[in-house]
């Protein structure tokens, strides 16, 4: 899939109404929305971890990819920071 919102070029970060925090009590990595949490499933959060608004999807890819060789990181990871940005929860 190749369109604007997952271009490699694309530098996500997370949008001002949005903050990432990880709750221990549940082990789980958060997006705390105004009146919303979004628990995060999986790797989820280690992508997210990684939307600085410095590194671009191509970088985020890459680096996911070296943690974890073998994973579809390239299909995926941009699919679904596409899905975040779609949301708003990313920009």
């Amino acid at each position: 899939m190749t369109d604007t919102s997952t271009s490699d070029t694309w530098k996500p970060v997370l949008s001002r109404s949005v903050v990432f925090r990880h709750d221990r009590v549940r082990g789980a990595d958060l997006l705390v929305l105004p009146e919303r949490v979004v628990v995060l499933q999986g790797n989820a959060g280690s992508i997210v971890r990684l939307c600085d608004g410095v590194r671009d999807v191509g970088a985020i890819v890459a680096e996911l990819a070296e943690q974890h060789p073998g994973a579809p990181v390239a299909e995926e990871v941009p699919e679904f920071l596409g899905r975040l940005r779609k949301e708003g929860w990313l920009k």
